[in-house]
C-alpha cells in the first residue's frame, strides 16, 4: 500500500537527523519536520478511525502545529507507524458497499464519499511527505537515495 512506502521513506529520513534537527524551523512561518509528523497523524486519526471507522474525534489541530518538541524522531515515528498500520487495516477490512458512504470528519467542514476520504489521507501524507523528504535533502546536504539508489 502507498501509505508503506511513504512510512518507510519518512523513517529513512528521521533517522538521518538528529531529534534537534527534526524539530528545527527556519523562522515562525514554518513547520518543523516534527510538527508535520503530528499533523499528519492528527488528520489520518480523524479522516479514516473517526470518519470512517466512527471512533471518537479526539484531534487538536492547532496542538499539531504549536508544539516545539518534548519527542523524539524515533518516538514521532513510533506513533506514525502505529496511526498508519490502524488506518491501514481499516482501510482494508472496509467493505466494498461502503465506499460510496457519505461521512463528515471535520465538524463544520464539508463531507466526503469514504472513498474520497480514503484519497484525501493518502494525497496529504503524500503531500507533507514530499516537504520533509525535501527538508531533509536541505539538512544532511546530499540526495537520500529513497527510491532508486544511483552511482555518483
Amino acid at each position: 500500500m502507498r501509505l508503506t512506502e511513504m512510512v518507510n521513506q519518512l523513517e529513512s529520513c528521521i533517522g538521518r537527523l538528529s531529534d534537534e534537527q527534526v524539530w528545527q524551523r527556519g523562522g515562525e512561518h514554518e513547520n518543523a519536520i516534527g510538527n508535520l509528523i503530528l499533523h499528519l497523524c492528527g488528520n489520518m486519526r480523524q479522516w479514516v478511525l473517526h470518519g470512517i471507522k466512527g471512533d471518537k474525534d479526539v484531534r487538536v489541530r492547532d496542538a499539531e502545529f504549536a508544539c516545539q518538541g518534548g519527542q523524539s524522531g524515533k518516538e514521532l515515528m513510533d506513533g506514525f507507524r502505529a496511526v498508519t498500520t490502524e488506518v491501514m487495516q481499516e482501510i482494508r477490512e472496509l467493505p466494498t458497499e461502503r465506499l460510496l458512504e457519505w461521512v463528515e470528519p471535520q465538524p463544520g467542514r464539508p463531507g466526503k464519499t469514504i472513498l474520497g476520504s480514503i484519497y484525501q489521507v493518502v494525497t496529504h501524507v503524500y503531500q507533507h511527505g514530499g516537504q520533509i523528504i525535501a527538508l531533509t535533502k536541505q539538512m544532511v546536504g546530499r540526495d537520500l537515495d529513497l527510491t532508486i539508489p544511483r552511482k555518483r
